[in-house]
């Protein structure tokens, strides 16, 4: 194959926490979470074009209204291709299921572009933290067992590592110890993806690139020891994967987006 005739790389936008409400005004620490995703969806369709797939990874609603996740959908139109979404702690997965349904975006496993994407449900009814059940264990292990040959990305809301912030270490994933037992018998998996700390994350786990992402709203500071936020602005991720599993992402943010946050609250 020469040079011209190589594939066109991948591309897939990750949107993580915009903790949408159901009421047009309603805000988070006072930014308008409608008004900073559409900047955030602004800032992609400008600087990047359109993607091939977006991942949703959780908090799509901060109140688990069906009117929030219904205007998530009709927010992604802006995107005429495929989405997945999967739940945070502040979603109703019930709800989220039905409307992303609705979108046909709630499939678990996708293949395309010679890579494979795996959403995981790490939410706990009723509780901060994230833990992944028997069957979302059982599920990872035997998808990446039935496809060894296929790059995966493996998304999920709340972080499987500690990411140096105190206040947000008893938040995380509980069980990581079971996630990563299962991702380290699989070398095809590339990616591991979050949401859920509002903030960029970028390490490496024996050849696994671990990532986390800006929230389409507000922002936590990142080492801090309590909940703390910092005002920059909304953003997102890009990922370019090539079949050969080799890929490219970068972090940018809507710094046109004006807002007025409130640095001193003590949680949200």
């Amino acid at each position: 194959m020469t040079r011209k005739d190589k594939p066109r790389a991948l591309r897939v936008l990750q949107i993580t926490d915009p903790h949408l409400l159901a009421d047009p005004a309603g805000g988070l620490l006072g930014v308008n979470t409608r008004d900073s995703l559409d900047a955030v969806i602004d800032k992609v369709v400008r600087d990047h074009g359109q993607p091939d797939l977006v991942l949703a990874t959780g908090d799509i609603a901060q109140d688990g209204s069906e009117e929030a996740y219904r205007v998530f959908g009709e927010k992604l139109s802006a995107f005429p291709c495929a989405s997945a979404w999967i739940a945070g702690n502040h979603d109703d997965s019930d709800v989220l299921a039905q409307v992303a349904g609705e979108h046909q975006a709630n499939r678990r496993h996708i293949v395309q572009g010679g890579w494979q994407f795996i959403l995981l449900d790490s939410s706990v009814h009723g509780q901060v933290y994230g833990e992944l059940a028997e069957s979302e264990l059982e599920f990872l292990a035997s998808t990446l067992a039935q496809n060894p040959d296929l790059p995966a990305l493996v998304a999920l809301h709340h972080h499987p590592v500690d990411i140096g912030s105190d206040w947000m270490e008893g938040i995380g994933l509980r069980n990581r110890d079971a996630f990563w037992q299962i991702v380290e018998c699989f070398p095809q998996v590339k990616i591991v993806l979050w949401g859920h700390i509002h903030q960029e994350h970028d390490l490496e786990r024996r050849g696994v690139r671990l990532l986390a992402t800006p929230s389409t709203c507000i922002q936590f500071t990142s080492g801090s020891p309590t909940f703390a936020v910092e005002a920059l602005p909304p953003g997102y991720r890009w990922f370019e994967l090539e079949t050969s599993g080799q890929f490219q992402t970068e972090v940018q943010r809507a710094t046109d987006f004006e807002f007025e946050l409130d640095v001193n609250s003590t949680g949200y």
